[in-house]
């Protein structure tokens, strides 16, 4: 998910620079949505990369087969591989496009397998993720200039959510979000220390916390629970649209370094990112009201430092 916002406004750009261009985008089905809703393409391919890796060999083969004849009946002229794997490599390089422009990328690319006038420049692991994507968009003339990239969400989905928000309680009070799951335990701030912020909080007059468990969390759920402080709401069955909604109606949210944090980031919503001060800060999200409490390791990292960089934040009234 992280990584498709990232790309986010490098493919924004290249619907820019080419607008009467039928463009397709080929992405993960868990990210399917969010980049639908962000206009940047015409159509999209969506591949289970997980179905792919651990299903069945022969069915994950036949699925291999029936893509590769999906793509190349769309007789593309050019493909760009933005993130540039040696499977993605392979997909473009068969295809049978004219021209294949290729990221640069020490290791993992198959780029030989490009085909394109100009060369981008090789990887720069020190750039940011979303800067290393308009790397590989300098041959076409591209450069980045959408500092504050953001996605509107959808009237329908707003007032579906401000209705359950209501039902919930929360209007009129101040509306905070947390994100406690991550991909990978590594990433995840412990759970008491969550709520031991999320009684901080409550303290606060009109104060409420809502947290967001998605199918990940599923083995958390009855800790969750257990642990918090009563007061708080759990929310546990939205879709990423409604996530998205929900994220653009809160005042600020605190979150692991996961998905979330990179949705909350394109919707505008104030952001707490906690995370390992050994963690690279080339991913972080695309946020212009974001503080990062990494002051340790991630399990040095209390919740009044977590607490005191919300606070800072530029946090207004949203519902």
């Amino acid at each position: 998910m992280g990584d498709v916002i990232l790309s986010l406004p490098a493919l924004k750009a290249i619907r820019d620079k080419f607008p009467d261009s039928k463009i397709t985008l080929m992405t993960g089905k868990p990210s399917a949505d969010v980049a639908r809703v962000s206009r940047v393409s015409d159509a999209q391919i969506l591949v289970d990369r997980v179905e792919l890796r651990d299903g069945n060999k022969f069915t994950s083969i036949a699925r291999i087969v029936r893509l590769i004849r999906d793509i190349r009946s769309r007789k593309f002229d050019l493909v760009i591989d933005l993130h540039s794997l040696s499977e993605t490599n392979l997909l473009g390089f068969v295809s049978g496009a004219r021209y294949r422009l290729y990221s640069n990328r020490e290791n993992r690319s198959l780029d030989r397998l490009g085909r394109f006038p100009t060369l981008p420049p090789k990887e720069d692991k020190a750039k940011h993720h979303t800067d290393r994507y308009f790397d590989a968009l300098k041959p076409l003339g591209i450069e980045r200039t959408d500092d504050d990239f953001r996605i509107e969400v959808s009237d329908e989905e707003r007032l579906e959510i401000q209705r359950r928000f209501q039902d919930l309680g929360l209007v009129d009070k101040k509306v905070i979000g947390f994100a406690v799951g991550a991909g990978h335990p590594s990433r995840c701030w412990d759970l008491d220390k969550f709520a031991e912020l999320a009684g901080k909080i409550l303290v606060e007059p009109n104060s409420a916390v809502v947290i967001f468990l998605g199918p990940e969390e599923r083995a958390i759920s009855e800790r969750v629970r257990l642990v918090f402080p009563v007061g708080i709401v759990v929310v546990d069955d939205l879709s990423i649209l409604q996530l998205m909604a929900s994220m653009s109606l809160l005042d600020a949210i605190v979150s692991n370094d996961s998905g979330p944090a990179h949705i909350a980031g394109v919707v505008g919503t104030p952001l707490v990112l906690v995370m390992d001060k050994r963690a690279p800060l080339t991913f972080l999200p695309l946020s212009k009201n974001i503080l990062i409490a990494n002051s340790g390791e991630l399990s040095e990292i209390t919740a009044d430092e977590v607490y005191t960089a919300l606070f800072k934040l530029e946090i207004g009234s949203r519902l």
